[in-house]
């Protein structure tokens, strides 16, 4: 018995699962931004599965969810690091990184 595309959906929508509840229960930023990258890697793990189980004759040779998956994986690197450069600017100015507290628009 080998792995099949349901074991992979079912991996990635609780993956999915985890990092949505991480990034709207949780109020700490960096723990949010954990929560948003485990949502974008359960994307990824089912792009790719379904790439890897896609058998139609003339669809079988692309990799369209792999290249998918690279562009994510890349979008993802670079809103971390902004997201964490971000963080730790209001760290410096506020001591706290609790995104209940962030109110820089307010008057």
């Amino acid at each position: 018995m080998g792995l099949s595309l349901n074991h992979y959906l079912v991996l990635g929508a609780v993956l999915f699962c985890i990092g949505l509840y991480g990034a709207l229960a949780k109020r700490n930023g960096v723990a949010v931004l954990m929560g948003i990258e485990i949502m974008l890697n359960a994307v990824n793990i089912t792009m790719v599965a379904f790439s890897f189980y896609n058998k139609v004759p003339p669809y079988a040779t692309y990799f369209t969810c792999q290249i998918f998956a690279i562009f994510i994986i890349t979008v993802a690197a670079a809103e971390v690091a902004v997201a964490l450069a971000m963080i730790i600017a209001i760290y410096r100015k506020r001591s706290s990184v609790d995104v209940g507290e962030i109110d820089f628009m307010k008057w």
